[in-house]
């Protein structure tokens, strides 16, 4: 075990992974060396909750971390990372760690055969050789937006969502320490950008008109969405979002798709 000496004092631990090496020594952050209130809060909550979802008992944790300091805390939340069943994907929501911190997104690239032109976190389908979710989510990142997987720092997981295809996808939240350079990988990327945290956290969210076609028929519905540089984060994407907010702040947001009428089309996306 080893700290790292950014700004965060990330704690570094090896775990077993006879599949991927390159993966075998994860950092993970705590909350009291997070300088940031609204990050150490979401680190607070999103670490506690965490041990609410049965994969380790809240007693085994609750103990761990009264009587066995910084190690054991970290020992404890990597074990619970990696005992966590395998989902079908994982995302990796990447927040800077920085007096304004900033969201890393991606628009992903029109001729996909899944989530085409839609944002989306970095992330993808889980491989074999992943062992974990932890895994799935920085390697993927890596080929996605060449972010080198030991600039992230852990934080946790939060509950999985569903894709419209079907996938249980696990979201790992993870901060990291500016400066590092990101390149798209352009046969999936067409954009990277960035959402600042403060407003997506605090700033409510809008309505987003769409065609949805069932049974040959074709109807406008409305959701829920966050409009940031120029995009619209909905869907999959914005139901993680909302989870983060829920699980880090206590913001509910309710998440619907309904029907709209032909004359609030226009009025739903300006």
């Amino acid at each position: 075990m080893k700290r790292s000496t950014e700004m965060t004092s990330a704690i570094r631990m090896k775990h077993q992974n006879i599949h991927s090496p390159r993966f075998e020594e994860l950092a993970v952050v705590l909350p009291e060396y997070i300088t940031h209130p609204e990050l150490r809060q979401m680190a607070q909550r999103v670490q506690q909750a965490m041990f609410q979802d049965g994969v380790v008992s809240c007693h085994t944790h609750n103990k761990t971390l009264e009587h066995e300091g910084e190690i054991g805390r970290v020992k404890a939340i990597l074990d619970h990372l990696i005992k966590t069943p395998n989902s079908d994907a994982a995302v990796l929501v990447l927040i800077t760690n920085e007096p304004q911190p900033k969201m890393l997104l991606t628009r992903r690239a029109a001729h996909l055969s899944s989530h085409a032109g839609e944002v989306s976190f970095a992330g993808g389908k889980h491989d074999e050789g992943d062992g974990n979710n932890v895994v799935t989510a920085l390697r993927e990142a890596c080929e996605e937006t060449a972010l080198p997987p030991n600039k992230a720092q852990i934080v946790g997981q939060l509950p999985t969502q569903i894709s419209k295809k079907g996938l249980e996808v696990r979201p790992i939240v993870a901060l990291v320490e500016p400066p590092v350079t990101y390149v798209p990988e352009l046969g999936e990327i067409a954009r990277i950008f960035w959402g600042d945290f403060k407003k997506i956290i605090t700033e409510p969210t809008c309505d987003y008109v769409l065609p949805y076609t069932m049974g040959g028929q074709t109807i406008h519905i409305k959701t829920p969405c966050w409009k940031i540089d120029g995009e619209v984060v909905w869907g999959l994407t914005g139901r993680i979002l909302a989870s983060l907010l829920e699980v880090g702040f206590d913001r509910q947001i309710e998440w619907y798709y309904q029907p709209v009428e032909e004359q609030s089309q226009l009025a739903g996306n300006k």
